[in-house]
């Protein structure tokens, strides 16, 4: 098959994978072929060429030894030239030349003799194999279209030539064969060139879907290392860090190589953040990143960002020794930064971190989040000691959670002694209607102290109470909101631990016909983070809730772990974007990273929510990017079902 010839342009960035380039490629893997197509088509010939030597004996027998010696002679030469040009490497042009070439001098070379024959009727006949020779430079060999023409208009003239001059015949006879191959040489080039024509659209395309597939492969991989990296400060993130901790644990567990984990704490951050700005915040994590970064990495170590002003290290070492000699190599790199801080509450002026150090120790145990949680108790007890020190995990040592363990018994009593109540917080569309509440738990002590959500639910989750609480919510919630119909739509916030239990499904099935109202007006809110973890029954919740009706939205998408996961498993209603990205649109870097993750949202279908929204600047980027839903402090606080009209 002859191949397309496109003027591409010389040089190329190296960095871009143009479309010219494309091409070039492509037409450098379409030389190889057409070489080897070549060499294969030119074998091919003369074998069939030599074969003709056996018509020649039966039909001009009187000069067949002589033709037939013109036969093995041309044969021979163009084979060697050919072999010999491949050798040489020449390029793919003098290839097509030769064959061009043999073809032309194969017909002249068996016509020159064969016209001496005395048996002028059978040579008559004979004459239209020629043909064969204009067909073969136009559809048997990859020639250019210009070389095919020439080849196959010499073949012809040589034709028109000896029936001419060489070889008398009636007018009949050079009308009919002189048509003949006429018309074999115009339908042949014809054909020749809608195929060039086929074969240069065809490199087009596969041209530009190798440029399109590149481009991509290279999104891909951008998107890739985005979504591993930390928008901030450009070191890991979560993600990354969880990857990993899976390899090193696996290490661990398989080969007994040792491993450590820092937790890392700016110290006091929020006081710097107040003093001097979240602009000078970011500045002051980036450059501590980077001072942390310097240390880790020549130790095979990789750092990453866990979240807010924390940092987290996973580095393989040989002993605790060697991890806590790093861990002080860190926090003193720290102070050599010499950050200013004239608002902390002790006696020092500069930013400081404190160090949450754990080590591989046996048992290995089943999960490897069992060291992150020991490196986050050794942070606790370096925080409760007074900070900018250095703590290894002790089993000995309190944990932070003791004191929690006061909650139990007021969690289980909580509904009976009306310690637990819901306050609503609208959502709005960006143009400022209403379209739905989320329903936010609160908890308060018998003096009227309140306790923080992100205190008691943990504590509920551990202890199972979440389960009645939560069921107490979603009923609390439909009858404040929906059979008033004072909104809408409610939202309610579920645990993993709710998703989990087999009678979630059936406990809002009740509610909801005790209640009256449509499952279309109630939506779970599903958090993404560790305890998500895919198993069956959580995905047998989801679907027997989506048979009630009911909408599944996605909570604080892009804070946890396996938010893409759960994004591609379960087809959500809406997906809540977590309020740190629109908080750091102070920046382009933030800004970008907004915007790619609500483009990655919108081509996936969700309805879009933006939570944290607190400045009319902020309502107005949420505008200009045309998100579906917003919601935050600007908009509405939270407050009890009975204010929410007027508010």
């Amino acid at each position: 098959m002859s191949a397309s010839y496109i003027d591409l342009p010389s040089g190329g960035s190296p960095i871009a994978f143009s479309f010219a380039e494309a091409c070039k490629s492509l037409e450098t893997e379409n030389d190889a072929v057409r070489r080897r197509g070549s060499r294969r088509g030119l074998w091919m010939a003369v074998a069939v060429y030599v074969a003709f030597a056996v018509p020649d004996q039966l039909l001009i027998p009187d000069v067949a030894p002589v033709t037939i010696a013109a036969r093995f002679v041309v044969a021979t030469l163009a084979l060697f030239m050919f072999e010999l040009l491949l050798l040489a490497k020449a390029k793919t042009i003098w290839l097509d030349v030769t064959c061009a070439a043999a073809l032309v001098v194969g017909y002249v070379g068996w016509l020159c003799p064969a016209i001496a024959t005395r048996d002028t009727a059978a040579m008559s006949y004979y004459m239209i194999f020629g043909a064969i020779f204009m067909m073969g430079a136009n559809l048997f060999f990859s020639f250019r279209f210009l070389l095919s023409v020439i080849t196959s208009g010499l073949v012809l003239c040589a034709f028109f030539v000896t029936i001419e001059a060489f070889f008398p015949s009636s007018p009949a006879y050079k009308l009919a064969f002189g048509l003949f191959y006429v018309s074999c040489f115009t339908f042949t080039s014809f054909v020749n060139w809608r195929l060039t024509i086929e074969r240069r659209s065809v490199l087009l395309n596969a041209a530009e879907a190798r440029h399109q597939h590149w481009e991509a492969s290279e999104r891909g991989k951008s998107l890739l290392e985005l979504s591993h990296t930390d928008y901030l400060t450009g070191i890991g993130n979560r993600r990354a860090l969880d990857r990993r901790l899976d390899e090193c644990w696996l290490a661990w567990k398989n080969d007994h190589r040792n491993f450590s984990v820092f937790l890392i704490d700016v110290d006091f951050f929020k006081r710097f953040n107040d003093r001097y700005g979240h602009q000078e915040g970011d500045r002051c994590l980036t450059v501590i990143a980077k001072a942390l970064k310097a240390v880790v990495e020549p130790s095979g170590g990789m750092i990453g960002r866990y979240g807010g002003e924390e940092f987290i290290v996973v580095i393989p070492v040989e002993s605790q020794r060697m991890a806590l000699s790093l861990a002080e190599r860190i926090r003193t790199e720290v102070e050599f930064l010499a950050i200013g801080h004239d608002e902390r509450p002790d006696d020092r002026a500069i930013v400081s971190v404190s160090v949450g150090v754990a080590f591989t120790r046996e048992p290995a145990g089943e999960k490897v989040e069992r060291i992150v949680r020991e490196a986050d108790l050794a942070l606790y007890n370096a925080k409760a000691s007074g900070r900018n020190c250095i703590r290894c995990f002790d089993p000995l040592l309190p944990r932070p959670d003791d004191n929690a363990g006061k909650l139990v018994p007021l969690l289980a009593a909580a509904i009976d002694r009306n310690l637990v109540s819901l306050v609503y917080q609208p959502i709005f569309d960006v143009h400022g209607k209403a379209r739905a509440v989320e329903a936010l738990m609160r908890l308060r002590l018998p003096n009227g102290t309140a306790v923080s959500p992100k205190v008691f639910i943990p504590v509920a989750e551990q202890t199972g109470a979440i389960l009645e609480l939560g069921r107490w919510a979603i009923e609390t919630a439909c009858r404040d909101i929906l059979m008033t119909d004072r909104m809408a739509t409610v939202s309610v916030n579920v645990s993993p631990i709710q998703l989990r239990s087999p009678g979630l499904a059936a406990s809002v099935a009740e509610i909801l016909r005790e209640c009256g109202v449509s499952g279309s007006r109630l939506a779970l809110e599903v958090t993404e983070g560790l305890d998500m973890d895919m198993r069956s029954e959580v995905f047998k919740c989801i679907a027997d809730l989506r048979n009630l009706g009911v909408e599944i939205w996605l909570d604080d998408f892009g804070s946890g772990f396996a938010g893409l996961s759960w994004l591609r498993a379960i087809d959500f209603n809406t997906v809540k974007v977590d309020r740190t990205f629109l908080h750091d649109c102070s920046n382009p870097r933030g800004l970008m990273m907004l915007q790619d993750m609500i483009s990655l949202i919108r081509n996936r279908g969700n309805t879009i929510l933006v939570e944290g929204v607190e400045t009319a600047a902020q309502l107005s980027l949420l505008r200009e990017l045309q998100i579906d839903r917003v919601q935050g402090y600007h908009l509405g606080m939270p407050v009890s079902a009975e204010l929410l009209q007027a508010a």
